[in-house]
């Protein structure tokens, strides 16, 4: 097949999108499919017209990759591409909707609660800076429940940039004023401390079925985004450590089994498509969920391939088979 490999784009996350468009021409290649490696400028559509790919593949990170612009583009078009709608993608790009389309995918359902996520709280970038809500800072300890410490991030965006743990009402206004450099929101939630990990799932609705578990560890500090890019500052474990969660292997078998249902939940109900990563921290009782990532790292250090590793998975395998089902 012709594969158009939509990478690099005009987000802040551009160098991530490079070297994952990088790794999937690689596979695609690999797989025997011929490959057009495609970067988003303004020539993007004429471009597409032209070579008419029988199908796409986006490898673009953060904004105009998973916020439903590439897609809708797409769409618009006519291409076939891997990965979620527009539609599934503008709900996911914010962290904020968890809340809402969890109780509406349980109110359908009917079936108990399985992920859980940090409580919190959103403020625009209008609100805060134009309207006063930059005074009312010593509300945070009350609203968030537990208190200090919290975390502060872009409420749309990924790769951790823009995050801060802040420990004090003292930390919170840099936060903020940094957060909001990356974003028009920030998301204000409970910090959270555990086992974090990263739950790579393939498929789509009922056929979807999750990858082994990446537990990540940092070096130092936490998985920010320095910690992404510099090489051997973090470390990551695939599968997880049955160790990491429970001293009794059966125990730890158990609660792998609920991480993983509870990503699958979470993938279900913004109705995911062909293939996400979810990331979450086990906190000693309960999956916590933070996010749904509609187009996971591909580079060599990507979570998703370290999870396609564990399984015994082929990149080039996955790739080969995502883009074949819309030949």
């Amino acid at each position: 097949m012709k594969v158009a490999v939509l990478m690099g784009g005009a987000s802040f996350e551009r160098e991530f999108s490079l070297a994952s468009g990088k790794n999937v021409c690689a596979a695609l290649e690999e797989a025997g499919h011929k490959v057009v490696p495609l970067d988003t400028t303004s020539d993007l559509v004429p471009t597409l017209r032209s070579e008419r790919p029988d199908v796409c593949y986006s490898a673009l990170h953060g904004k105009h990759g998973e916020d439903g612009t590439i897609q809708s583009l797409l769409e618009f078009v006519g291409i076939p591409f891997v990965g979620s709608p527009a539609s599934v993608c503008q709900r996911t790009w914010n962290k904020d909707s968890l809340h809402s389309e969890m109780a509406t995918y349980r109110a359908m359902t009917g079936d108990a609660p399985i992920a859980s996520w940090p409580q919190g709280l959103y403020i625009a970038r209008d609100a805060f800076k134009d309207m006063g809500a930059a005074t009312a800072l010593d509300l945070v300890e009350k609203r968030v429940v537990g208190g200090y410490p919290v975390a502060v991030k872009p409420a749309h965006g990924g790769s951790a940039m823009g995050v801060h743990r802040v420990d004090s009402i003292d930390q919170m206004g840099e936060a903020i004023l940094d957060a909001l450099s990356f974003d028009e929101a920030v998301v204000i939630e409970q910090w959270v401390e555990g086992v974090e990990m990263a739950v790579s799932i393939l498929g789509t609705g009922w056929d979807a079925y999750a990858l082994p578990p990446v537990e990540i560890v940092p070096k130092s500090g936490f998985f920010g985004t320095e910690a992404r890019m510099e090489p051997g500052a973090v470390e990551y474990l695939a599968p997880v450590r049955p160790a990491s969660l429970s001293e009794d292997e059966g125990d730890a078998q158990a609660i792998r089994a609920e991480i993983e249902r509870a990503a699958l939940e979470v993938y279900r109900a913004y109705n995911v498509r062909d293939l996400a990563r979810v990331d979450l921290i086990w906190d000693g009782a309960q999956a916590r969920v933070f996010e749904v990532n509609v187009s996971p790292g591909m580079s060599e250090r990507s979570l998703f391939v370290a999870a396609c590793e564990a399984s015994g998975l082929s990149l080039s395998g996955v790739l080969d088979e995502l883009v074949k089902q819309y030949a």
